[in-house]
């Protein structure tokens, strides 16, 4: 079974095609942009976790939605920089890519496979 995550490019594809959006900025939600926003300021070698994105924008019980809005990110954003609150990597089929990513901009782990957040945390904007 195909996850959206998987597939978000072809999705992207079909709508613009079918002529219902011709640019990505027109799906999205005033929320997921304030979340991108925040992402994109993310220094190298620092994570963010979901929540924490969340508490940034004033919304702190909305990390899932965060969750969503990084499925369906644009391209060129360092989503490899959100993790999960205790440091575990999110993003089934991609994690192991995802963690070879932080790897390369020094990002610590701890022995258990989690981002080391004490280290690694951005405080935020």
């Amino acid at each position: 079974m195909w996850k959206f995550s998987e597939t978000k490019h072809v999705w992207r594809a079909c709508i613009y095609f079918a002529g219902l959006f011709h640019k990505q900025e027109e799906f999205m939600n005033p929320f997921f942009q304030q979340i991108y926003d925040i992402v994109a300021q993310i220094p190298y070698g620092r994570v963010v976790s979901y929540g924490q994105i969340a508490w940034m924008l004033g919304r702190p019980r909305a990390a899932r939605e965060v969750g969503r809005a990084m499925r369906c990110c644009p391209d060129g954003l360092p989503w490899q920089r959100v993790v999960m609150q205790d440091g575990t990597i999110a993003g089934g089929m991609y994690a192991e890519m995802r963690r070879a990513l932080l790897e390369t901009e020094g990002v610590a782990f701890l022995p258990d496979g989690r981002v080391d957040m004490q280290t690694c945390r951005w405080s935020g904007c």
